[in-house]
């Protein structure tokens, strides 16, 4: 009975699928055909992207992508961004340079107005004063760690003159600010001019240019926020 059934359900098989001529009977193997397609003989409706079997009737499928469709029910992404206008309850700690002094001045002057524009309270402000702009970042630095502040602005300004000093300068200032607020987890925000000449840095601290310290006191805000309402 076995052997008549199997025969039975080859002979089904052969007669459902097309043959070509690699196909071959060998009479060793008990008389049974092996059969030998080309995939251009494979009817298109089968899908290359998912794979079928038929056991006793029942089809099972094998998605090779089950990511995919989960990916569209995920939650909407967010979007985290400071507040230039929910300022209450933030303090602020300024950091200046003495050196160019006539620059710095009118820097700290521009940041100190943007404050009172955004309704930042005085006594939310301490103003600190260091000897040139590479001192800059060690005292950002022991301010950032105290915890007293939300953000610390770093103001000062660099001018090249006829040696390197200018580069050693510059590039100390602002590796020395970076570090402080990566050390401190404070936002200390970069207001240290670095121009070619003084025109250039009156342009910027007040002039045709507008003031870098009212822009830097604006980013000092809006990071504040960020990390007090947000990242804490």
């Amino acid at each position: 009975m076995a052997t008549a059934s199997a025969s039975a359900s080859t002979q089904c098989f052969n007669s459902c699928l097309p043959l070509t001529d690699n196909c071959h009977s060998h009479p060793r193997h008990g008389g049974s055909s092996i059969l030998r397609l080309q995939l251009s003989q494979i009817p298109k409706s089968r899908s290359l992207s998912s794979s079928s079997s038929s056991i006793g009737g029942a089809i099972e499928r094998k998605d090779h992508h089950p990511q995919r469709s989960s990916f569209a029910r995920t939650a909407a992404v967010r979007h985290l961004v400071g507040s230039v206008t929910t300022t209450q309850g933030l303090r602020f700690a300024v950091v200046v340079a003495r050196f160019n002094e006539i620059i710095t001045k009118q820097l700290l002057e521009g940041a100190l107005a943007t404050f009172k524009n955004y309704s930042i309270q005085e006594e939310d402000i301490d103003v600190v004063w260091v000897p040139g702009s590479f001192e800059i970042g060690v005292a950002a630095q022991r301010l950032g760690s105290l915890g007293r502040y939300h953000a610390i602005l770093c103001i000062g300004a660099v001018i090249r003159g006829d040696t390197t000093h200018y580069d050693a300068v510059a590039n100390s200032a602002a590796s020395g600010v970076l570090s402080a607020g990566l050390k401190s987890g404070v936002p200390c925000v970069f207001g240290v001019l670095t121009c070619d000449n003084m025109e250039q840095a009156l342009n910027r601290a007040g002039g045709k240019s507008g003031n870098k310290g009212a822009e830097t006191a604006l980013t000092a805000i809006e990071m504040a926020s960020l990390f007090e309402h947000h990242l804490k």
